[in-house]
């Protein structure tokens, strides 16, 4: 995407299913162009996504992401937003 933007992954098969959380939360950063940032909206039953999922992308991303926590949402989900540096 050319632009800031979310993908909610708190839904259906993604609450019950961590790695499937992390592939999709990897795709949606791959698909985001340089310069922007994606929100991954994630399962509230993984908790916070800095315990899992900030581990999973700096591993696959190293130094071309940053990414900071925002918060739980209303919905019970966490947000963590991505900017894709290179």
């Amino acid at each position: 995407m050319d632009k800031n933007w979310s993908i909610s992954l708190e839904h259906e098969e993604y609450v019950l299913d961590m790695e499937l959380v992390i592939t999709a939360a990897i795709e949606a950063v791959e698909n985001t162009v340089m310069g922007y940032y994606v929100n991954i909206v994630t399962p509230a039953s993984f908790g916070n996504p800095d315990d899992y999922l900030a581990e999973a992308l700096l591993s696959y991303f190293g130094s071309r992401i940053e990414m900071k926590f925002i918060d739980q949402c209303g919905c019970g989900g966490y947000v963590l937003r991505v900017w894709k540096n290179n």
